[in-house]
């Protein structure tokens, strides 16, 4: 049996410099890019425009989010365990760079002709190496963020950097994106026009290589201070990584935090890939109208300087629950006003100026949720460490992309079904042509019965333990445990 293994790594003499965190920030770029693509135009895309059945797209990208699920976990194993003069992380980032942006852009690239059943083959895939390239790219660069720091807030300031740079990108490349899908006569809604998927397959898919590749060359000088293994590691086997997740989840408190992660997936993974149905045909937007809803990410921008000052004040679960609940309340709230016909009409300029408006507010809270919730995984390493000896850095972020993906999956399959369920029509170039029960049902689903579920995360978040007080006494032991093992060292030579 392998012992607890040991690390080493080379100490800072000050704290981590504005372009370390900001070349770590990089890193969030593929990943955005690729969420947006998929979440956004894949189901639309497949159903309207090429005419699949929806639940059958959401089949495919069900079965290719449940096999990218099962690959994080291994790709966390070969990471954690991994000695080389590169370091553990950043030779699996530099090979998946290149080809991860290839394999997006042909899912948005099939050949004419295809049959039905030979489009859900490609879509599947292309929609599989995607992921799976994310995930040898994604787990290490995830893994690097946790091991820059030890410290409880400057944790926080690398999370929002990764932050920062994402909501840029995720604003900067739709508007950009939604600029050329202008609207037609043949195509009122320039996102059912199928001449625009290609700029946005070249485009999507530049972005992800150059995006990996950066962050990864421009952080190779960190490797000297990440953690590298002295002595024997573990060899990689299907059965060493089922050891190290159940090692893992038998801490309690990330269990706790995996099972929250479940429940927001299943929910986050029903809406997604319908959100854009919402905004063609419950709220009738355009493409010229859908890229000023991106500008929500002003609210992103107003939170950021904001969270470090939120976080001294309050307990990061505190911060957490007070926006989940505020979250739930603005997910309900719009279309219940829409029923209400307290809002203006589909068409009115006033109606884009109020989602808007609530855009901004949601974009600031999801802020602080995401950077909060990527600092409690660091702290919770530490925690870990202290009960087990071990720093799973790349199984943690991997545990939770697991859950997610896996149970996202079958959020994508009830996004289709709910679709097929209600009767949606496919290939109607004009909102004006589906049925209004339709419409209706579709914003009951989305903006009524789903937000409802999100009361279960934010009962169990209120179980979390490590405050700061706590995180402090962790530290403190772990830097006397580092001390006693130094001084044994330097005792038997």
């Amino acid at each position: 049996m392998i012992p607890a293994p040991q690390y080493t790594r080379r100490e800072r003499s000050g704290p981590l410099s504005f372009t370390t965190k900001l070349y770590q920030g990089i890193g969030a770029i593929p990943d955005t890019v690729k969420n947006f693509a998929f979440n956004t135009f894949t189901l639309l895309y497949y159903s309207q425009i090429l005419g699949m059945d929806a639940f059958l797209v959401s089949i495919a990208l069900a079965i290719a989010i449940v096999f990218d699920a099962v690959t994080d976990p291994l790709v966390a194993t070969i990471s954690d365990n991994s000695r080389s003069r590169f370091g553990r992380r950043h030779p699996l980032m530099l090979v998946a760079s290149l080809p991860l942006g290839v394999a997006l852009a042909a899912v948005f690239l099939p050949p004419a002709g295809l049959s039905h059943m030979q489009l859900f083959g490609w879509l599947l895939t292309f929609t599989i190496l995607t992921r799976g390239l994310m995930t040898l790219y994604f787990v290490p660069w995830a893994a690097i963020a946790a091991e820059l720091s030890d410290d409880y807030h400057e944790r926080t300031s690398v999370m929002s950097f990764r932050f920062a740079v994402g909501w840029t990108v995720g604003v900067g490349f739709p508007f950009f994106l939604f600029s050329l899908m202008p609207g037609s006569p043949e195509f009122p809604k320039g996102q059912l026009d199928p001449s625009a998927y290609p700029r946005l397959a070249v485009s999507a898919g530049l972005l992800l290589s150059l995006g990996a590749l950066s962050t990864t060359l421009l952080t190779w000088r960190e490797i000297p201070y990440l953690r590298h293994h002295i002595g024997e590691v573990a060899a990689f086997s299907v059965g060493q990584t089922i050891r190290e997740l159940r090692q893992a989840l038998q801490n309690r408190q990330f269990a706790l935090i995996f099972g929250i992660v479940l429940v927001m997936s299943a929910l986050g993974g029903t809406t997604a890939n319908i959100q854009l149905y919402m905004t063609t045909y419950f709220w009738g937007l355009g493409s010229e109208e859908i890229r000023f809803l991106y500008l929500s990410a002003v609210g992103a921008a107003i939170a950021f300087p904001l969270v470090a000052g939120v976080q001294r004040k309050w307990d990061k679960k505190h911060i957490l629950l007070s926006c989940g609940i505020v979250s739930l309340l603005d997910g309900i709230v719009l279309v219940n006003l829409r029923f209400l016909d307290v809002l203006p009409e589909n068409g009115d300029p006033r109606l884009l100026y109020i989602l808007l408006g609530m855009g901004v507010f949601a974009a600031g809270l999801a802020v602080i949720q995401g950077i909060i919730g990527a600092s409690i995984i660091a702290d919770l390493l530490d925690d870990h460490e202290l009960r087990t000896g071990y720093r799973q850095e790349g199984m943690f972020n991997a545990a939770l992309s697991f859950s997610g993906k896996a149970i996202s999956g079958l959020g994508t399959l009830l996004g289709g079904l709910v679709l097929t369920a209600i009767s949606f029509p496919v290939q109607v170039n004009d909102p004006a042509e589906v049925p209004p029960d339709a419409i209706f049902r579709l914003g009951v689903v989305v903006g009524v019965v789903i937000p409802l579920f999100y009361l279960i995360p934010c009962a169990l978040i209120t179980r979390y333990r490590i405050t700061r007080e706590r995180h402090a006494e962790i530290q403190e032991a772990l830097k006397q445990r580092r001390s006693q093992a130094a001084a044994g060292v330097a005792g038997g030579a």
